[in-house]
């Protein structure tokens, strides 16, 4: 379909007061002025030679750092070689929505083997296609939720805050009410939770691991939304489920990740890959892309593109969602690595995480200054004060190439993966020591 572009400034003005709107700058209001620019300064264009020695200079201002003790949506596990091998393959590489079934049967069949690992993973019975990442999996979760007389979402303050400002830009342009519940002791209490349900809660987001790291009482949780009529989404570090009770067990009705620590890697915030899957009641309010398995006409096993015209195909209009592509790719990177690992080498990488958080944990909280700010149990992220300022802490980091934890409100979020050896976490346990004076 071709697209209309008003050549006069007569036709331009029509078009804004069509919809409301007086001038080319109203389209922009909900852009923060910071993130405007009045103009771009482009410098004059360079050949091919001089772009890439350009470009390589600017490579060479990056910090690599030789170990990281920070998380906070975004981990850096270990790949293995055999993820990057299979996914670099021109035909996965150039790979978009496969309309076209009968040409498309490879590709069709990688989602679906993904789809089937997620729903082991989560413990669900239905994953699509992937969304764009962790955060608008969230967003298009609430609004799986939302009918008629129920609109309500509930979340707590220990959310990711990343994820919390994506959920509030979805529910804003949709008149649906967004309460943040605060938390007592980086958890969510119950109580808080009973005394905000409703008649008209839709739904209640719960995220464990939390955003600092701790395990919520998800049991207690699901139970009292259920009471209340609201449905459950629970947001999961997908390592962790190699170790902990899956969304499913839990009794959620949608699970959500983040997939970016299923052999992506960290490349500066993306791109990284939503994770949806939910019960089989909830199916068809699922967004996105679905892959089924059928047969041929000569009784062969074969993948089409299923529940097609609920979303934007055919009834647009009533379409619950404006999701319209896929992240094949990083779908396909999520599903090699959980291939390539395997149920124990998952649950080995989660373990791992784990004993050295928490050995690093122990060794910080004997430092003065540095206690733990909660005696909650913890995956692997927890918050420790700081006795000194955060930048300072930093920078002596980052002397010895080690990025330290993410400064937070009351201290600093540290993390650990099963790459940071005992070596590299008592070394940096030794500079705060030094660093505290103590």
């Amino acid at each position: 379909m071709a697209s209309y572009i008003p050549s006069t400034a007569e036709e331009r003005q029509a078009m804004l007061e069509a919809i409301g709107l007086k001038t080319v700058e109203d389209l922009y209001a909900a852009v923060p002025a910071s993130a405007k620019l009045e103009k771009l300064n482009l410098p004059d264009g360079l050949t091919e030679f001089e772009a890439a020695a350009a470009i390589e200079a600017l490579a060479e201002k990056n910090r690599r750092y030789r170990s990281i003790f920070r998380g906070a949506g975004s981990y850096d596990h270990y790949i293995p070689a055999i993820v990057k091998t299979v996914t670099s393959k021109e035909e996965f590489v150039t790979a978009y929505t496969p309309y076209q079934a009968e040409i498309s049967q490879g590709v069709l069949q990688s989602i679906f083997e993904y789809q089937t690992q997620i729903c082991e993973l989560t413990g669900m019975d239905v994953s699509n296609a992937s969304v764009y990442d962790g955060a608008v999996a969230a967003a298009e979760a609430v609004m799986m939720c939302q009918e008629r007389k129920k609109s309500g979402v509930l979340l707590s303050d220990t959310v990711d805050p990343q994820v919390l400002s994506v959920v509030r830009t979805y529910c804003e342009s949709r008149n649906v009410p967004v309460t943040v519940l605060p938390s007592t002791d980086y958890a969510l209490n119950p109580d808080t939770l009973r005394a905000a349900l409703s008649d008209t809660s839709a739904c209640v987001y719960v995220q464990s691991p939390n955003f600092y790291g701790v395990l919520e009482d998800v049991d207690a949780l699901v139970a009292l939304a259920h009471e209340a009529g609201a449905k459950v989404i629970m947001a999961a570090n997908p390592i962790s489920l190699g170790l902990l009770k899956t969304p499913g067990e839990y009794g959620a009705d949608i699970a959500v990740c983040e997939g970016q620590p299923l052999g992506m890697p960290l490349s500066f915030g993306g791109p990284y890959l939503g994770v949806m899957a939910c019960k089989a009641a909830m199916m068809r309010k699922l967004p996105g892309r679905i892959v089924g398995q059928t047969t041929d006409s000569q009784g062969r096993r074969c993948f089409v593109l299923t529940l097609q015209a609920r979303e934007q195909h055919i009834r647009r209009e009533k379409a619950s969602s404006n999701i319209c592509s896929n992240e094949a790719l990083c779908a396909m990177t999520a599903s090699v690595y959980l291939a390539a690992v395997g149920p124990e080498g998952l649950r080995r990488a989660a373990e791992n995480s784990a004993a050295h958080a928490h050995y690093l944990a122990g060794l910080l909280n004997d430092i003065p200054g540095f206690e733990l700010k909660t005696k909650r149990p913890f995956f692997h992220e927890f918050v420790t004060a700081c006795p000194v300022p955060a930048a300072t802490l930093q920078a002596r980091l980052d002397k010895e190439g080690i990025l330290g934890g993410l400064p937070v409100e009351g201290g600093i979020l540290w993390c650990c993966t099963e790459k940071n050896t005992r070596g590299q976490i008592e070394r940096l346990a030794a500079i705060c020591r030094e660093v505290s004076g103590k």
